[in-house]
């Protein structure tokens, strides 16, 4: 039975790669926040760990419950969009967003990669094409897109670090899909949104390592 690790699963496209994962067989390790998240994961037969990804002992107390694992695929879905204005920002809403979407991966790829890496397996990085700066036409959402970019810089250190020992690690636009952070008029549901991302990256070759692909695997510019 293969295992999947998905961190950030508590709801959106965290909690229906879970879902689909299960759906199809695997075992699921899978991480949220809230005790009502952990037992609804729970039911759906994964195993649920709770942790903050801002929380640096409870990275290093999921690192310690991983130690053993050989992890096969291996998503980091956890994300925070921050301010909807793009006025002057906070100090507090930067330290909020980076920490969430950039810290957290420094921590938390270095501490997966290495499972992954263990069954020549695949890692993927929920990024967005807002963080694409060759692809950029809006300045909309700075700080996130800030956020983003700086993600994938994250990104590509670990495929170069990682990926001569076997694992296969990329970055994602999952689309603009209907989520709390999409909104209900998005393009995409969750459910054909993770279906592309699943089958994406389960078809991803090793000369992919690195790179930053569409849902749908259309490449996108860094």
């Amino acid at each position: 039975m293969p295992t999947a690790l998905i961190i950030g699963a508590s709801r959106g496209i965290g909690h229906e790669l879970a879902r689909q994962y299960r759906a199809d067989g695997w075992r699921v390790i899978a991480t949220a926040r809230k005790p009502q998240d952990l037992e609804e994961l729970k039911q759906l037969g994964a195993e649920p760990h709770e942790l903050d990804v801002t929380n640096t002992e409870a990275i290093a107390g999921l690192g310690w419950k991983l130690d053993d694992e050989k992890i096969d695929t291996a998503w980091l879905v956890a994300g925070l969009y921050g301010p909807r204005h793009d006025g002057f920002p906070t100090q507090q809403d930067f330290d909020a967003v980076m920490h969430t979407n950039v810290l957290a991966a420094m921590r938390l790829l270095p501490i997966v990669a290495p499972l992954v890496a263990l069954t020549r397996g695949k890692l993927g990085v929920l990024s967005s094409q807002m963080g694409s700066i060759g692809g950029r036409h809006s300045a909309n959402g700075s700080l996130y897109r800030a956020s983003k970019a700086a993600l994938n810089s994250v990104l590509r250190d670990t495929a170069i670090t990682f990926g001569p020992q076997g694992a296969t690690c990329i970055a994602f636009h999952p689309g603009w899909v209907q989520t709390d952070m999409g909104g209900a008029g998005a393009a995409l549901s969750v459910e054909d949104s993770v279906r592309d991302l699943r089958t994406t990256l389960a078809n991803a070759q090793p000369d992919a390592n690195g790179t930053f692909l569409n849902h749908d695997g259309a490449p996108i510019p860094w």
